[in-house]
């Protein structure tokens, strides 16, 4: 047998073991008789236990992060482009549960060096992301600015010469990069958080998960992308009675 498919063998039966018993109570006597091997074997390949679990981990993170890619069409609009992901997410971890209790909950339960393995694919993840909110907020401003020269055309917008003023700033312009990236992590954390709780729900298909996080995500993102922040109501003195 080629040495790939037998190594292959081990780490499917690796992934299972991990994920049932965890790093630490894990056995490798269990993962040998489960992939049909001698532990000797096992040791050969891998040579340990500690890079078992850290090959299960990258294999597997970068599984994730490959069905992301392929589930995306980057020639659609950014909101298609974040459901698509979304969808491939969802789908991946609802197919692959023992896949994504390796990588999302044993690696970091385990520390270095097997968290950092699984943070640069949940990192490469928000890279994605905090791309996809920038070409939609892209995407909202590019609109706006097709509006204000179709209304000056038209000669129906604000000041000299219809439309907005020349040099004006579009609603939600101030929107940094910064602000992407913060925006992408919050989105992946919960995320991350309704798969895990999703895996608990045998009747939640994973479609109805990512169409909720979608949902969820995109409305408030649109009110960001109008420039529409939310902001906190000033607090009244005590007593006081709302001006409506």
């Amino acid at each position: 047998m080629p040495r790939a498919v037998r190594e292959k063998q081990m780490l499917d039966a690796a992934v299972r073991v991990f994920a049932r018993h965890g790093y630490q109570a894990a056995s490798m006597d269990e993962i040998a008789k489960l992939a049909g091997v001698s532990k000797p074997l096992v040791y050969l390949y891998l040579n340990s236990k500690e890079d078992l679990f850290a090959a299960c981990i990258r294999r597997e993170s970068q599984a994730l992060v490959e069905a992301i890619r392929v589930g995306v069409d980057t020639t659609q609009p950014a909101d298609r482009q974040l459901w698509d992901g979304l969808r491939s997410f969802f789908v991946h971890t609802a197919e692959n549960p023992d896949s994504w209790a390796v990588v999302h909950t044993q690696a970091t339960a385990q520390g270095e060096p097997f968290a950092g393995v699984a943070a640069a694919a949940r990192q490469s993840i928000i890279t994605f992301v905090t791309a996809l909110i920038h070409a939609a907020h892209a995407e909202r401003e590019s609109a706006v600015g097709e509006n204000a020269v179709r209304e000056g055309c038209d000669g129906g917008g604000k000041g000299e010469g219809g439309g907005e003023a020349a040099g004006s700033v579009a609603p939600g312009a101030e929107t940094t990069r910064r602000e992407y990236a913060a925006l992408a992590h919050a989105l992946i954390g919960a995320a991350e958080s309704l798969a895990d709780w999703s895996l608990t729900q045998s009747t939640i298909p994973a479609h109805e998960a990512a169409a909720t996080m979608m949902n969820f995500a995109w409305a408030g993102l649109g009110g960001l992308l109008e420039g529409k922040p939310w902001t906190a109501s000033p607090q009244l003195p005590p007593g006081a009675t709302p001006v409506t």
